[in-house]
C-alpha cells in the first residue's frame, strides 16, 4: 500500500508539490516562479500575488493548474473524494463597491474563451449556460446581485453545476466554533479570508467552509450539499480559477492554494503568504520646493500671485454641502474630481442634452470609471434633503438592465447625478436614424424590450421599495458594450414603501409616453409607468415617435395609427420598414398586440409587469384584444380631458424643474 510523501520545493516563500496518481498534494504559498495556464486578464504580481482581474471594467481572467487531474480510480468509477483550500482578497479603488466575483472551478477544459465577463464570473455565456454538457463544478465567490441567476444578494457564496445559477448558496460568513452563531463576512472588504471546498466520494457530499484569514477553519460548513460529482465531471479534468469584472474597478487575487485527493488539502501556512496591496489609493506626494526671491517686493508679488490663484481654485471647485448630507457617505462626489473627469466639463464630452440639463462622459481620476455626469440646475431648497435621499437610495439598486446610479454632487444653483457610462448611446439613436445608417434588427430589437420589461418589473415588485420611474421612452433606454437595453434617468423617479398610496403632486414626463389619469389627477402609480412601456413598445417596433405632425401639421398619436392597422387587420404593415421584411412575425405581433394592451387608457385594462414578462416569455398567452375593448383614440380621450397634446409636449415634453414631482 503507497503512502504520502510530499514533495517541497522552497524557495523565496513558495512551497509547490505536484499531484500525483496516487493523490500526492499541491501547495502554493505565493506563485512566484510556477507554471500556471493563464489567460485574460491573470498575472502574477512581482510580490508573487495570482491576479485575476487587473482593475480593468467588463474583463475576465482565468489561471489553472498546467497538467489534468484523474478524478476517478477507473474510467467508469465514481469520483474521489478530494479537498481544497484557498486564501483570496477583493479589492477596488471605487466606494468600497466591486463586481463581480472570482470562483474555484473543476472543468474539463482551460479554454473558456467564449465565456463572457461581468456576471457570467468568464465561466459560461447566455446560450450555454445551465447546459450539462459543460460538465463542470464550481463554488462562486460574487459580489454582485444578478436577477438573471436568482442570486439572493450582492454578498454570497455559491455552488454551481454546468449553471451560475447556484444550487445551493448563502450569504458570505462562517458559523463560530464556541457560540454556533453567525458571523457576517463582507466579501469585498479588502481583507484576506480562506476558503476550503470538501467533496466525499462516499457521502456524495460537498462542504464550503469561509473564514477570516487569523480564523481556523470553522467546524461547523457555510454550505453542505448534496450532489453527485460523478454525474458532473469527465475525464481527465483540470483545477483552477476564473474571475470577471463588470462596470466597477474590481482586482480579485489568490495569495496561496492548496489540494489534495482522498484526504484534507495541506494547511496553508498564512504567515508565508505575500501581502495584499495597501487598501485605497497611494498617497501622491507632489512636494513643490519654493525658492522665495531675495526682496521684499519680489516676495509679495510671488505671494500675492498663489493667494489669487488659491482663491480662483476654491471658487472654481466650490460646492454647496450642509450638515444633514454626512449621513449620505460615499455617494457624494467632490465636483473637483468631475470637474477634472469631463476636463472641465467641455463641449466635445457633451453626450447630449435635455430639458433638465446636459449630459458629459468622463473618466473619473482615482478609479478610472467610465461615467457619465448629468447636470441639472435647481435653485430651490424645497425637498432637496427628500431628493438625494432618494437619490442615494436609488444608488444602491444593482440590476443588470438599470444604468447604474453611483451618486451626485451639489454646487449652488446645480446638481449633477453621475451614472455608468454607457457606451453604445441611447436607443433613439438606432431608431431614428438615416435610412443607410446601421440600425437595430428584430432579434436585437426583442433582446431590448424583455430586458427593460425586466427591469420594470424589479422596480416595480422586486426591489426593497416601489419605484416608479415616470419617464420610460427610447432615448432613456441606453445600450452597454453588449447591445444591453439598460434604464436610465432616474431624473424624475420616486420611491415608496410596498403597498402604500403612490401619489405625485406635479405632472412630469414627457408627451405621447403620459398615461391619461396622470394629466388629470397627477397620481403616478406602476400603471402609469406600464402606459409609457407600452408606447415604448410600439416605438421599438414601428420605428415612430409617439406623437409626430405630418406635412400638413396635423399630429398623428402613435398608438392610434397602429390600432387603426389592428381594426383593419393590417397589424403587421406598421412594422419598421427598415427591418425590409426580416423578423418574426409572431413575436412582433406579439409586441404590437401587448404595446395597445399596455397604452390603454383604462388601468384595468392594463396588465402589471409581472404579466407582462410571461406574455413576452410566452408562459402565459396574450388575452385576445376585442375591438369593443379597445374602441378609443388617444388624441381623442386627451383633448376630451380639455388637454391640447400640442401645448402639453412644450410645456411638460422634457419634465419640470426639480423641485417638480418631489
Amino acid at each position: 500500500m503507497k503512502f504520502f510523501l510530499p514533495c517541497l520545493l522552497v524557495s523565496f516563500g513558495l512551497h509547490l508539490a505536484t499531484i500525483s496518481a496516487d493523490g500526492n498534494p499541491l501547495l502554493y504559498l505565493g506563485f512566484s516562479s510556477t507554471n500556471l495556464s493563464m489567460d485574460g486578464t491573470a498575472t502574477i504580481t512581482p510580490s508573487g500575488l495570482l491576479e485575476l482581474t487587473n482593475g480593468i471594467v467588463n474583463r475576465k481572467g482565468h489561471a489553472f493548474y498546467p497538467d489534468p487531474l484523474s478524478f476517478r480510480k477507473s474510467h467508469n468509477g465514481k469520483v474521489q473524494s478530494f479537498s481544497v483550500s484557498f486564501v483570496f482578497g477583493i479589492r477596488s479603488s471605487y466606494l468600497s463597491m466591486t463586481q463581480h466575483g472570482l470562483a474555484f472551478v473543476v472543468a474539463p477544459s482551460k479554454n473558456f474563451s467564449d465565456a463572457l465577463a461581468n456576471q457570467y464570473l468568464g465561466l459560461t455565456n447566455t446560450v450555454k449556460n445551465g447546459n450539462p454538457k459543460n460538465h463542470f463544478f464550481a463554488v462562486e465567490l460574487d459580489t454582485a446581485l444578478s436577477i438573471e441567476f436568482k442570486d439572493i444578494n450582492a454578498n454570497h457564496v455559491g455552488i454551481n453545476i454546468n449553471d451560475l445559477n447556484s444550487i445551493e448558496s448563502s450569504s458570505a460568513g462562517y458559523y463560530d466554533d464556541k457560540s454556533d452563531s453567525f458571523q457576517n463576512l463582507s466579501l469585498n472588504s479588502g481583507d484576506a479570508m480562506q476558503v476550503w471546498v470538501d467533496y466525499g466520494g462516499e457521502a456524495k457530499q460537498i462542504n464550503v467552509t469561509i473564514a477570516p484569514l487569523e480564523k481556523e477553519k470553522p467546524v461547523r460548513p457555510l454550505i453542505s450539499k448534496t450532489h453527485d460529482l460523478s454525474m458532473v465531471l469527465q475525464e481527465p479534468a483540470y483545477i483552477g480559477f476564473s474571475s470577471s469584472t463588470g462596470a466597477v474597478n474590481s482586482r480579485h487575487y489568490v495569495l496561496g492554494w492548496s489540494f489534495s485527493m482522498n484526504r484534507s488539502a495541506p494547511k496553508i501556512d498564512t504567515t508565508k503568504l505575500p501581502k495584499l496591496p495597501p487598501k485605497g489609493q497611494k498617497p501622491q506626494s507632489k512636494l513643490l520646493d519654493i525658492i522665495l526671491p531675495i526682496g521684499t517686493a519680489t516676495s509679495i508679488i510671488v505671494m500675492g500671485a498663489i493667494i489669487i490663484l488659491l482663491l480662483r481654485r476654491r471658487l472654481r471647485y466650490a460646492e454647496l454641502k450642509e450638515d444633514w448630507e454626512t449621513e449620505f457617505g460615499p455617494h457624494r462626489f467632490s465636483y473637483k474630481d468631475l470637474y477634472h473627469a469631463t476636463e472641465g466639463f467641455q463641449n466635445k464630452n457633451i453626450l447630449g442634452a435635455g430639458g433638465f440639463g446636459k449630459v458629459y462622459k468622463g473618466i473619473l481620476p482615482s478609479s478610472k470609471l467610465n461615467v457619465a455626469v448629468k447636470r441639472v440646475s435647481h435653485e430651490s431648497r424645497q425637498g432637496m434633503k427628500e431628493f438625494i435621499a432618494e437619490v442615494v437610495s436609488i444608488g444602491r439598486i444593482r440590476h443588470r438592465n438599470l444604468v447604474q446610479l453611483l451618486g451626485y454632487c451639489r454646487r449652488k444653483g446645480e446638481l449633477l447625478l453621475v451614472y455608468d457610462y454607457m457606451s453604445n448611446g441611447s436607443l433613439d439613436n438606432y431608431l431614428y436614424c438615416e435610412e443607410n445608417n446601421p440600425t437595430l434588427n428584430w432579434a436585437q430589437r426583442f433582446w431590448v424590450i424583455k430586458g427593460i420589461a425586466s427591469g420594470l418589473l424589479y422596480l416595480h415588485e422586486k426591489w426593497e421599495k416601489v419605484v416608479i420611474h415616470r419617464d420610460i421612452k427610447a432615448s432613456n433606454v441606453l445600450l452597454d458594450s453588449e447591445m444591453n437595453g439598460r434604464l436610465g434617468d432616474f431624473g424624475l423617479a420616486r420611491l415608496y414603501d410596498h403597498g402604500t398610496d403612490l401619489q405625485t403632486t406635479h405632472v412630469v414626463g414627457t408627451m405621447g409616453y403620459l398615461a391619461p389619469e396622470l394629466v388629470s389627477t397627477g397620481k403616478a402609480s406602476p400603471l402609469t409607468d406600464v402606459f409609457a412601456f407600452g408606447t415604448f413598445l410600439l416605438e421599438v417596433t414601428c420605428g415612430k415617435r409617439p406623437v409626430s405632425n405630418d406635412t400638413d401639421y396635423n399630429q398623428e398619436v402613435l398608438v392610434d395609427w397602429v390600432l387603426e392597422h389592428w381594426r383593419k387587420g393590417s397589424l403587421i404593415e406598421t412594422v419598421d420598414t427598415r427591418l425590409r421584411g426580416y423578423y418574426n412575425v409572431d413575436e412582433a405581433c406579439l409586441v404590437l398586440k401587448l404595446g395597445l394592451l399596455c397604452s390603454h387608457p383604462f388601468t384595468n385594462v392594463r396588465p402589471n409587469m409581472h404579466k407582462v414578462m410571461q406574455y413576452l416569455d410566452c408562459d402565459l398567452p396574450l388575452p385576445e384584444l376585442t375591438h369593443a375593448e379597445m374602441s378609443f383614440s388617444m388624441l381623442t380621450l386627451m383633448q376630451g380631458e380639455g388637454f391640447d397634446p400640442y401645448t402639453l409636449s412644450s410645456s411638460i415634453g422634457t419634465g419640470s424643474g426639480i423641485s417638480g414631482g418631489r
